[in-house]
Parts: C-alpha cells; structure tokens; sequence
C-alpha cells in the first residue's frame, strides 16, 4: 500500500521526535550514574578549644546615676584665739573659762587662795611680779606644785613698759622670768602680761621672742579699785556681780591676789558657781 506524502511526512516527523526523547533519557541516566559519591570527611584529632564565656554587658541604667555620699572629716584644728590691744589674747581660743590672777605673790592672800583653788579642784594662771618673787619665792613653788600656770608681769609692775627701747623690755622680761626660775628651776613661763594692760605691738613681738604669749582679758571685775565710801562687803559683791554678769565660754577673767582680800571671798562665791556653768583652766 502506497502512503501519502503527507502521512509519510508526518510519521518521518514523529519517528525523528521519538528518537530525540529517547536520546535525553539515556544521557539523563547515564550522567547520574557517573556522579562521584560524597567523600566522608574525618573526624579531627585536634581538640576543640572550649567556648569562651563572655559576661553579658549591663544594659544602661535608664535612671539617674546615685551620687555616693562621702563623709567629710571636722577640722580639729584648734581656734584662734580672739585679740585684743598689740595682738594679746582676749580669749582662750577654747570654750574653757582662765582664771588669772595678777601682781603676787602676796603673802597672805595667795596661799589663801591656792586652798580655794584645791578645794574646788582648779587651776589658774599666776601673773607675778618679779620684785615679789623674789620676797616669796616659796610661794612661787607652792603655785607650781598646784598644778597652776605661770606668767610674767614685769619686774616692779612697770605701766610705761612699751614706751621703753627695745632692749629695756626685754632686759625687764628676762629679768623677771629668770626670778621665777631662781625660785622653781624647771618651771614654764609661757605668758606675759603687760601691767595696766598697756600692750604694744613692740611689747608682744618681744614677749613671743622669748617664748612667751601676750595675755590681756575679756572680763575685769576692777577688784582693785576699792573705793572709800565702798565697804568690804559692798566691794565683794560688786566683784561677784561683776564675774557672774560678764563671763562667757572662752574668756580671760581678770583679778588680783596681791592685797586684795576681798577678792579672795568673793572666790570663796564664785568658784562653786562658776564650776558649775563653765569648764575652768589654767591656760596651757
């Protein structure tokens, strides 16, 4: 039987695609079969380093930072004392209240105050005249076995000290510390004070060259002026009066042993008093 052209054409077309489709399958396979397997990698013989642990960073504070309250140390540094006339004390430069004593030693009044002193347990600051040392130099070791302070206050209780040349002041002041010391070898003689409270700066630079600190006063009871129409006792009281109203923490009181015997009772009073409102001390 004799085909068509056209249906010869379409089977030789239809062979041709048959023929192809069978060509990729076999390439498809055999390019399978020719794949290399994996390769097994092995095991390392090196040991694994271990893991580092990192502390995890601390996210921000979303708040104020807290301030840390540091606790400041006081001062102990001692303060100063006040000054008066030339740069002498006024103060103690403590809350501690000094009792001062000056132009003795007398031989009646003194010991009778060092009894007062010792039996209320109180130290005082003596400011002695050096002509008086020289009668009384066994008063002068009684004050010192006290416990009390010693003072210089010239030789002859001079007012017109600071109006003299420099050599003459400290010819005075020498003179009367060396008394002192003739009378209590080993004694301290840390303070000077001018008669009449007549300061210079001259006075004071000369005291301190020699060891010694200028002392004036906060409080003056004028125990020493008696007047004539004034009894004793008015005189007493009046001094009396006169310490109770004006003391305050810190101050320098000034009185007289020397012939003032009413100055002596009227500390028969006021040692029990003030000891009970006041620290009293000798000054160092």
């Amino acid at each position: 039987m004799r085909l068509s052209h056209t249906r010869k054409a379409l089977l030789i077309s239809l062979s041709l695609i048959m023929a192809g489709l069978l060509g990729q399958a076999a390439a498809a396979e055999s390019s399978h079969s020719a794949a290399t397997p994996p390769v097994a990698i092995a095991p390392s013989t090196i040991p694994a380093e271990p893991p580092v642990t990192r502390k995890p960073t601390p996210e921000p504070s979303r708040t104020s930072p807290r301030t840390e309250k540091t606790t400041v140390p006081k001062s102990r540094k001692k303060p100063k004392a006040r000054t008066g006339p030339g740069g002498a004390w006024l103060t103690t430069g403590s809350k501690g209240v000094a009792l001062t004593f000056d132009d003795g030693p007398d031989p009646a009044n003194t010991p009778a105050l060092l009894k007062l002193l010792a039996k209320q347990r109180v130290k005082a600051t003596f400011c002695l005249v050096g002509s008086n040392v020289k009668r009384h130099p066994d008063l002068v070791r009684k004050i010192v076995a006290g416990g009390h302070t010693l003072c210089n206050h010239t030789w002859d209780h001079d007012l017109k000290l600071g109006r003299k040349t420099p050599a003459q002041i400290r010819a005075d002041m020498s003179r009367t510390n060396a008394a002192i010391l003739a009378a209590a070898p080993g004694a301290k003689v840390k303070y000077f004070r001018s008669p009449g409270g007549n300061f210079t700066p001259q006075v004071v630079k000369i005291a301190k060259e020699l060891g010694m600190t200028s002392i004036y006063w906060k409080v003056d009871p004028r125990d020493w002026d008696h007047q004539r129409e004034e009894s004793d006792g008015a005189h007493t009281n009046r001094v009396i009066n006169s310490v109770k109203r004006n003391t305050r923490p810190g101050a320098i009181v000034l009185s007289h042993d020397y012939a003032q015997p009413d100055t002596i009772r009227a500390y028969a009073t006021l040692l029990p008093w003030l000891r009970k409102r006041y620290r009293l001390i000798a000054l160092p």
